[in-house]
């Protein structure tokens, strides 16, 4: 099996087309004018989201302003290709689709502060030079930063099924951190859309033992373990090699812990992975596991 790119691993066809037609369809039910880009896909679901929320407690200005926003009304939120968002913790939901908090770009959402968008700037400058921008710029162009945290303390990061394209995240001061974190739930919004633009359906009572949350989990979850967390690795080699200060350290401790994990279930991901119909899918998750599994 031959050694691939992070580009070149992420780089899956039909997903672009999937996230296309998803918001066709979404711009179609909203009636808005929405555009074809990754960008475009994931505030179509905060506007959808958004839309229903209004509608259930009849706030037809909310309503009103999601049927109408398009992306490029939200170019004061945007750095680059991404919308960088930083809310207090009061405006955080939880609500039916997820017991996780998240949040949703609406009309009173403000800019994030300059040094929010440094960070985010200097994250994605790591990823893109250790071969990881694509993966966010399709998967992650909607990043919300929560809590400020040191680097001693735990970091809590996630994506939601029904919000594609958006990462919620913990920060520390350190851009590698935060790029490593992105490209974490990136990871598992890539996955979703991998799997739903191949038409993958995987059986929910099949079990493997995940050493990540110490647990028998459904192969969906079990999975997404090993996508995930095999990028992180991937991408903490390469990071390792230029880090200076406190980043060795951090990073020498992820990359044996992960590198201890993966050892411990070196045969369950072939064997999870047969249960994947779709072989493009098979084979980009198994070469990733394939690499982490491989000395540095």
């Amino acid at each position: 099996m031959s050694a691939l790119s992070p580009e070149a691993l992420v780089a899956l066809g039909g997903i672009a087309d999937h996230q296309r037609q998803r918001t066709s369809r979404i711009a179609s039910v909203l009636g808005n004018r929405l555009g074809s880009s990754a960008l475009d896909y994931a505030v179509a679901h905060h506007l959808l989201e958004g839309a229903e929320h209004a509608a259930r407690v009849r706030d037809a200005d909310h309503l009103a302003w999601c049927r109408h926003t398009t992306v490029r009304d939200l170019i004061h939120l945007s750095a680059g290709p991404h919308i960088v968002l930083s809310p207090c913790p009061a405006d955080l939901l939880r609500s039916e689709i997820s017991e996780t908090a998240y949040y949703l770009v609406g009309p009173d959402t403000s800019p994030a502060p300059p040094e929010a968008h440094g960070l985010v700037r200097a994250a994605l400058a790591s990823a893109t030079e250790h071969g990881f921008g694509t993966l966010l710029a399709q998967h992650a162009p909607v990043i919300c930063l929560l809590n400020r945290r040191q680097l001693d303390e735990t970091l809590h990061s996630w994506a939601l099924t029904r919000l594609p394209g958006t990462v919620f995240t913990d920060y520390t001061a350190h851009p590698e951190v935060l790029a490593r974190d992105l490209i974490h739930e990136a990871a598992h919004n890539w996955l979703n859309d991998a799997l739903t633009a191949h038409a993958v359906s995987l059986p929910a009572d099949v079990t493997f033992f995940s050493p990540w949350r110490g647990t028998p989990r459904p192969i969906y979850g079990f999975l997404h373990a090993c996508w995930a967390f095999s990028l992180t690795v991937l991408y903490a080699r390469q990071a390792r090699c230029s880090a200076t200060g406190a980043m060795v350290p951090f990073l020498d401790a992820h990359l044996r812990q992960q590198e201890s994990q993966f050892a411990s279930v070196s045969k369950a991901p072939a064997e999870a992975l047969s249960y994947v119909a779709a072989e493009v899918v098979r084979d980009h998750v198994s070469r990733a596991v394939a690499r982490v599994l491989q000395p540095a």
